[in-house]
């Protein structure tokens, strides 16, 4: 493992998100947004990817163009990272892959979209899940992606022992929407507030999510999303879509229903979870 940037407050930025989550050229953006808004908040972002077998924290310019345009990358989590390290593979790490690269470089706080979750057959459950209730890291997100079932993604973290703490909202987020109906295991309304509680958690050893609704401004309404949802569930079954590329296709589909809304919604919620995760870092640092 290459660590490049070393010390200080530092930020881990998941890669699957450039790799499978947006096409070209958004999720360019996403991840130079990403890496502004954690700048402008005091912190240094570190991008976690493979590159030729190499798990990289942190990434160059132009290893990110690189990985933005490449036709073909691999979807690396934990059950195939060594494969990937040991066949010299490049590809976008997901939650659970740059959660366990993260804390392994010393990393605290970490940023992402949404988590894998549950999903909707019960009996797909992501690696992000599992990862997350044995690693100790502040992780910044929206919820769970859109399109898992988020009351059993709710209900598995709780029972493995990882709290789920809103910011400046009492709900859980459902990615694209602030609205699930969920509640959330805490609330708080500024950052300060955060540091307490994350310092008496991680010594339990399993991560705390620290969720935040989407810029209220690019949201999508719930009733609006579940069709939207629902519809693109359907194609899904119907085209015989399964396993690891189900995510991608139906985030393409969403896409494409909702005349790119998704995508801006993806791209605000990116950039503000980023920002939220520099400014923990930068209090987590000043001690």
């Amino acid at each position: 493992m290459q660590v490049r940037v070393a010390g200080g407050a530092r930020v881990a930025l998941e890669s699957a998100v450039i790799t499978h989550g947006l096409p070209y050229p958004h999720n360019h953006e996403a991840a130079q947004r990403m890496q502004h808004a954690v700048r402008e908040a005091g912190a240094t972002p570190c991008i976690v990817a493979i590159l030729q077998g190499v798990a990289c924290v942190g990434i160059s310019d132009a290893e990110l163009e690189a990985l933005a345009l490449q036709p073909a990358p691999s979807k690396i989590a934990l059950h195939n990272l060594g494969i990937a390290c040991g066949m010299q593979i490049t590809g976008g790490t997901t939650v659970a892959a740059t959660a366990y690269l993260a804390h392994k470089a010393g990393i605290e706080v970490m940023a992402t979209g949404g988590i894998g979750g549950v999903h909707q057959d019960g009996r797909d459950v992501s690696g992000d899940l599992p990862t997350l209730a044995r690693t100790p890291l502040l992780v910044v997100c929206s919820g769970a992606k859109a399109i898992v079932d988020l009351s059993a993604t709710r209900e598995w973290l709780q029972t493995h022992g990882v709290p789920i703490v809103g910011y400046q909202t009492d709900e859980l987020p459902g990615f694209y929407t602030a609205q699930t109906g969920l509640r959330t295991d805490a609330r708080v309304d500024d950052v300060d507030a955060l540091v307490p509680l994350w310092r008496a958690h991680r010594e339990l050893g399993t991560a705390i999510l620290v969720v935040q609704p989407p810029p209220s401004e690019y949201a999508i309404p719930r009733a609006e999303l579940d069709a939207l949802l629902s519809q693109a569930l359907t194609e899904c079954a119907a085209a015989g879509v399964s396993g690891g590329a189900v995510t991608p296709w139906l985030l393409r589909r969403l896409a494409e229903l909702s005349a790119g809304r998704t995508v801006q919604v993806n791209l605000a919620l990116l950039e503000a979870n980023a920002r939220l995760a520099g400014q923990i870092a930068t209090r987590l640092h000043q001690g």
